[in-house]
C-alpha cells in the first residue's frame, strides 16, 4: 500500500514538472526578449528625387551591444545613418533614440549620440585641444565635467597633450580620426554611431579603436557600426544586418547563430548573389 501511494506521488509530482515546465519555458523567453532599445527604426523610406533608396528599413539595437550594418556601395548604409543623426531629413517611417523622436526632438535625440563620419571633419586652424573645447561647449559641457572627460579620453586613445597642442591641419589621417574619436565621445553619449570608422587608419590605432567599442558596449552603451570590413563586423559586433536594396535582407544574431560568425563573409556575398530580374 506504502509502495503504491510513494508511487502515486512521484506520478502526481511529475505531472505537476510537466505543467509547470511550459510556465518556466515562457518566463524564461519573456527575460530573454525584455532587452532595452536604445535606437528603434519602423519603416524608414528616403528618396532623392525619384529614386528612392531606403524602402522600408526596420531595426532595433539594443543597450550593451554592438551592432554591425553591411552593405555593398550604394545599398543605403550611409543614407540610414544620415537619417538617425539628423543629417538628412526622411519621407516616411519613424526614428526613436535613446527615447527620443529624432524629428519631433531632434535637439534631445543629439545629446545622447556621438557621430563618427567616414572623413574626419575638423577645423583645421585650431589646436586638437581647442576642437575638443569647442565640441564640448555645443554640448553644454562644464569645464569640469570637460577636464574629466578629457584626460580619460586622452588615455584611452594614447593621445599626448603636445599633440593636442599642434595644429589639426599638421596630422596625419590617423591623428585626425582619433581627435574625431575622442570629439565624439566627450559628451558621454549614449550611443557611439560611426560610418567607415577604419578606413585608412594604421594597426595601432586600428586595435585601439577596437578595444574602445568592446568597452564602450562592455559599459552598458551602444555601439552602431557600418563598415566594409567583413572581418572586423564578425569578430566585434553582437549583431550584424545586412542592408540590399533598401530593406534589411538578413538579421543574424550571433549568440543565437554562432556559426554564422565564421561564414558571415560568405552570407554577405550570397545576399548579393541574385539579382532580381527585371519583369
Amino acid at each position: 500500500m506504502d509502495h503504491i501511494l510513494q508511487k502515486g506521488i512521484m506520478i502526481s509530482m511529475e505531472n505537476e514538472k510537466i505543467k509547470l515546465s511550459p510556465f518556466m519555458k515562457s518566463k524564461e523567453k519573456k527575460e530573454e526578449v525584455k532587452r532595452e532599445v536604445v535606437l528603434s527604426i519602423k519603416d524608414l523610406h528616403k528618396s532623392y528625387g525619384k529614386k528612392e533608396v531606403l524602402k522600408g528599413i526596420n531595426l532595433e539595437v539594443y543597450k550593451g551591444e554592438v551592432f554591425g550594418f553591411i552593405g555593398k556601395n550604394g545599398a543605403g548604409k550611409s543614407t540610414t545613418i544620415d537619417c538617425i543623426v539628423g543629417l538628412k531629413d526622411f519621407n516616411s517611417g519613424e526614428i526613436v533614440l535613446a527615447g527620443h523622436n529624432v524629428k519631433e526632438n531632434p535637439l534631445d535625440a543629439k545629446m545622447e549620440l556621438g557621430y563618427v563620419p567616414s572623413e574626419p571633419v575638423t577645423y583645421e586652424v585650431m589646436t586638437g585641444n581647442e576642437y575638443l573645447q569647442f565640441v564640448a561647449s555645443s554640448y553644454n559641457r562644464y569645464q569640469e565635467s570637460f577636464d574629466k572627460n578629457y584626460e580619460f579620453l586622452k588615455n584611452k586613445f594614447m593621445i599626448s597633450d603636445s599633440d593636442l597642442n599642434r595644429k589639426i591641419r599638421e596630422y596625419s589621417h590617423g591623428m585626425k580620426q582619433k581627435v574625431c574619436l575622442m570629439a565624439s565621445l566627450i559628451h558621454n553619449p549614449t550611443i557611439w554611431i560611426l560610418d567607415e570608422p577604419t578606413v585608412g587608419l594604421d594597426i595601432i590605432v586600428y586595435q585601439t579603436l577596437m578595444d574602445r567599442l568592446r568597452e564602450f558596449a562592455a559599459n552598458g552603451k551602444t555601439v552602431f557600426v557600418t563598415s566594409h570590413n567583413i572581418d572586423l563586423v564578425s569578430r566585434i559586433c553582437n549583431r550584424v544586418a545586412i542592408i540590399n536594396n533598401g530593406v534589411v535582407a538578413e538579421l543574424i544574431d550571433f549568440s543565437k547563430e554562432p556559426l554564422k560568425r565564421r561564414n558571415l563573409s560568405n552570407i554577405f556575398f550570397s545576399t548579393y548573389a541574385v539579382e532580381k530580374k527585371p519583369e
